[in-house]
């Protein structure tokens, strides 16, 4: 009597081993393994791709065992942009091939038992040792490659102990009339092909489905005839998993989907043709011998292979064909905000090296809008447009977007799943993407002095002007800059930013102080005074910004984890390299408004330190006095217009206080 406890208990040992084995694979393969797919499946020359990618659908699969997992994976990289849907077919194709493995493993229980070695090379005899191997290692050791390793052991272990018990289970049916009478309807090619499919789509496992088909062989009473329609319904049913997963996914990721299904679905159709045709006609009179786990094997690796070799010539046309059964609705103005914030796909979390890189690719967008919204807040100094707000708005809103989406997406990573390196690249992408948003809001803050200036008609000064252009210059390239280091990785990049955000401050000092001189002497106007220290400011904290992030960088990429990338300091001010750096940076923005050469501006750089533009304020506070009623009630209106201006955006953000901004105030 058949028990269905016993069998029950097998199948889920296996189950389970063959889950622990391919995620424990696929540790120890590292956090790289996907980005393999992405990066290896093109190529210039022709055809080339496609054996690439089908190669590495058959490995990637085989390490993880399950071409569900990987057709998975593919679906999150269509969705998010990163494949295009023909380089994944191959790959398909591939993983059908590499899901065959387990079957091949399993067969080694057809082994003899004439000699010792044979005897220890059966499943049921190395099973308990890689089970004492696996884990004791598991228990006793402290480095995580050698943990993995065990999972692997463990896994391997109980996949051949569940195999053992199914075939324990089946062993009394080998006399049973019964069960052999109940097997001959299996010889119908519907029933069997039926069957397979149903046994299959029920535990959503190929591999699985095809283990309990070998343990019943073990009986000796199944025959060709019966293996293999049951084998091309367990081909169809695995498709199951495939179509689960592609629930809530986009089109293009549908059709990686669909084209799984139809590799499935074309193979079974060849097969059932051919075969069955032969069989009706000529007959095959080795369908009624009697098949073992290796017949069983090999009969679904010839499947799987077949097909793939036919198919594989023609990705273009099966790429056609899905996209002709799922057709896209046509999309007039495509939000572009939308599409790149969609890229954050929860499918790609599965895949941890491939969702941080689509993290970075985000933040690399979010740097660029900046530096538009720069240029064109900029350019409004000179040359106000009130159209171009438009532009700044939308830009500002997809920054604002992205500091939520990343913020949010990044947190869900499997960090365990990860390099050490980018482990660290998480840690401070999540300290610098508020400094990102951050920049964005000091450049919309200028556009609002623009705007300001345009309606209350300010003019500045020929030298003022030439001032606020040379320090705009010095902001636009720490923009660059650090943006530019980010996106490379460049540590030399990175250590210029603090130098350069030195010089910046100076600007602003003297700069300031200058204005103080000029209103003193009557060239310069109270307006024009209230928008230039505003400006200098929002310069300033836009450096303060850049060095901030530029700290962060420094120090994963020193790879040293003392460092206080927050309080503590990254860059010898006394080295050779650090100080050519300042010289540099002095002779191109500083001098151009000095007018001295580095050794007799020091005394006037120090003269307007902080202390002294406090007072010099008071002095500019006397000559507003002076102005006339009319003045000054124009003054503070436009003062409170900045003030409304500024503080609706960092209100609608809920922003720390001390990093707001008002109208003739420095916080």
């Amino acid at each position: 009597m058949i028990s269905v406890i016993e069998l029950f208990g097998g199948v889920g040992l296996f189950l389970f081993g063959m889950s622990l084995m391919g995620s424990s694979l696929k540790k120890l393969a590292g956090g790289g393994l996907e980005k393999i797919l992405q990066n290896l499946t093109t190529s210039k020359k022709r055809g080339v791709g496609e054996i690439k990618g089908w190669g590495l659908g058959l490995i990637v699969t085989g390490i993880i065992q399950s071409s569900a997992a990987t057709t998975i994976m593919l679906i999150g990289f269509v969705n998010a942009g990163i494949m295009t849907l023909a380089q994944t077919i191959p790959v398909v194709y591939g993983s059908n091939i590499g899901s065959t493995f387990t079957a091949q493993i399993l067969r080694l229980g057809d082994l003899g038992s004439g000699s010792l070695i044979l005897q220890l090379l059966k499943p049921s005899s190395f099973a308990p040792m890689l089970l004492v191997i696996g884990t004791t290692m598991h228990m006793f050791s402290k480095k995580p490659k050698l943990k993995d390793l065990a999972g692997i052991l463990v896994g391997l272990g109980t996949l051949f102990y569940g195999m053992t018990m199914m075939e324990e289970v089946f062993k009394p049916l080998q006399q049973s009339d019964t069960f052999k009478n109940f097997f001959l309807s299996f010889n119908n090619p519907f029933i069997g092909i039926l069957t397979g499919l149903v046994l299959t789509a029920v535990i959503q496992s190929s591999s699985a489905s095809v283990g309990i088909l070998q343990a019943l062989s073990a009986t000796g009473s199944i025959t060709y005839g019966m293996a293999v329609p049951i084998i091309i319904g367990q081909n169809i049913g695995k498709c199951m998993t495939i179509v689960l997963g592609s629930v809530g996914a986009n089109k293009k990721a549908k059709r990686v989907a669909l084209s799984y299904l139809l590799f499935n679905i074309i193979g079974a159709l060849f097969f059932t043709i051919i075969i069955y045709s032969i069989y009706y006609t000529v007959g095959i009179p080795f369908f009624s011998k009697v098949v073992n786990r290796g017949d069983i094997a090999n009969i679904h690796l010839g499947f799987n292979l077949i097909i793939s070799l036919i198919l594989l010539p023609f990705p273009s046309k099966m790429a056609k064909l899905t996209e002709k059964i799922i057709k896209d609705k046509p999309v007039e103005n495509e939000d572009m905000m939308a599409k790149e914030l969609a890229k954050l796909d929860d499918m790609l979390l599965k895949t941890p090296g491939i969702a941080l890189t689509q993290c970075k690719n985000l933040m690399q967008k979010m740097g660029d809008k900046i530096q538009e919204n720069y240029k064109i807040a900029i350019g409004l100094l000179t040359n106000f447009d009130n159209n171009a707000f438009d532009i700044l708005n939308k830009n500002e809103d997809f920054i604002d977007k992205c500091e939520t989406a990343l913020s949010t997406y990044i947190v869900k990573i499997d960090r365990d799943r990860l390099t050490i390196d980018n482990r660290k690249v998480i840690f401070a992408m999540l300290n610098t993407i508020g400094d990102y948003e951050r920049i964005g809001d000091y450049c919309i803050n200028i556009a609002y002095i623009a705007e300001e200036c345009n309606n209350d008609k300010v003019v500045f000064s020929e030298v003022g002007l030439k001032e606020i252009t040379g320090i705009a210059e010095a902001t636009g390239y720490i923009i660059e800059l650090i943006f530019s280091a980010v996106a490379s990785e460049n540590m030399s990049k990175a250590y210029m930013i603090q130098p350069l955000a030195s010089a910046i401050d100076n600007m602003k000092e003297v700069i300031e102080s200058h204005h103080v001189d000029r209103l003193q002497t009557g060239d310069c106007g109270v307006k024009g005074g209230v928008a230039l220290y505003d400006l200098t400011s929002f310069f300033q904290r836009i450096a303060l910004h850049s060095k901030v992030i530029s700290k962060h960088l420094i120090k994963r990429l020193s790879r040293d984890n003392d460092i206080d990338a927050q309080h503590g300091q990254l860059v010898d001010k006394s080295s050779e390299e650090y100080i050519a750096l300042e010289q540099f940076f002095f002779t191109k923005y500083i001098e151009p408004i000095v007018g001295k050469k580095p050794a007799e501006a020091e005394e006037d750089i120090k003269g307007a330190s902080t202390d002294d533009v406090k007072k010099d304020k008071k002095t500019e506070k006397k000559a507003e006095k002076k102005d006339t009623k009319s003045g000054s009630k124009t003054d503070k209106n436009s003062e409170k217009k900045h003030d409304k201006n500024v503080d609706k955006k960092t209100d609608k953000k809920k922003e720390d206080k001390s990093d707001k901004h008002s109208k003739g105030k420095n916080i």
